[in-house]
């Protein structure tokens, strides 16, 4: 059920998201992207060697490509294949990068990053002499220290603080495997998350005959009754402090 896609262990985590950027004991708060200077303050905070960065989900979205039994030839025919899927499901204008992979027969979950977007971090690694090992989103991060203990279907809520007790985010479900990943930038307190998200992504895996028995709470300190029992993910076990 593990999903490898831009993942990579057993390096330093810069963690960023649109309101805080971590590393190590590193910690402050952000309002949107980092400037070239917060950035480097923060890595400057971890040891040298390979990094992985988990950035902000809507910094890096993805999707569930569907029904896509027969691909183009050839490598570089893929790649572009995927990048024109990935823009039209989600509606891009920006060139993004899209990386790709396949999660059942048919159906693969495509995550991109704004091609400027990530230059502009490749290029800062190099002049700090810090290698980008892998660009993570943050639902997928949280999805793979999750999924060696999933033995169930069950929802992941991946939330952005948006103020006023609103979040932005992604549901993503899993039965066997992946099987529904919804994001939105348009940020909705937690009730109506319940009800304007939650439920009816439930009665679509019900008719699936995945019905979720959990749900997995991010970035939000609570979460009200919604029918299913609720976990909220702490910082230490995103972090890598605790798993």
């Amino acid at each position: 059920m593990k999903l490898p896609i831009l993942q990579s262990p057993d390096t330093s985590l810069l963690w960023l998201e649109a309101h805080r950027i971590q590393a190590g004991a590193h910690r402050r708060p952000l309002g949107g992207v980092p400037t070239e200077d917060q950035l480097a303050q923060a890595l400057a905070a971890l040891p040298q060697g390979p990094t992985r960065w988990v950035i902000d989900d809507l910094w890096a979205p993805s999707v569930l490509l569907r029904d896509l039994i027969e691909l183009p030839k050839g490598a570089e025919a893929q790649e572009a294949f995927f990048r024109w899927r990935f823009a039209q499901s989600l509606a891009l204008e920006a060139p993004h990068f899209v990386q790709a992979l396949e999660v059942e027969p048919g159906t693969w979950l495509a995550a991109g990053i704004r091609e400027d977007f990530r230059e502009s971090l490749l290029q800062l690694g190099l002049r700090l002499d810090r290698t980008l090992h892998g660009l993570t989103p943050r639902w997928l991060h949280l999805y793979n220290l999750l999924a060696p203990a999933l033995d169930m279907p069950g929802l992941l809520l991946s939330l952005s603080p948006a103020g006023d007790g609103r979040y932005a985010g992604t549901l993503v479900a899993w039965g066997r495997t992946l099987c529904l990943l919804r994001q939105w930038s348009e940020p909705l307190d937690p009730l109506g998350w319940n009800e304007e998200r939650i439920a009816p992504s439930a009665a679509f895996l019900q008719r699936e005959s995945r019905p979720p028995q959990q749900i997995f709470v991010w970035g939000a300190p609570a979460w009200p009754e919604s029918g299913l029992p609720s976990r909220i993910l702490e910082d230490r076990f995103a972090l890598g402090e605790a798993r």
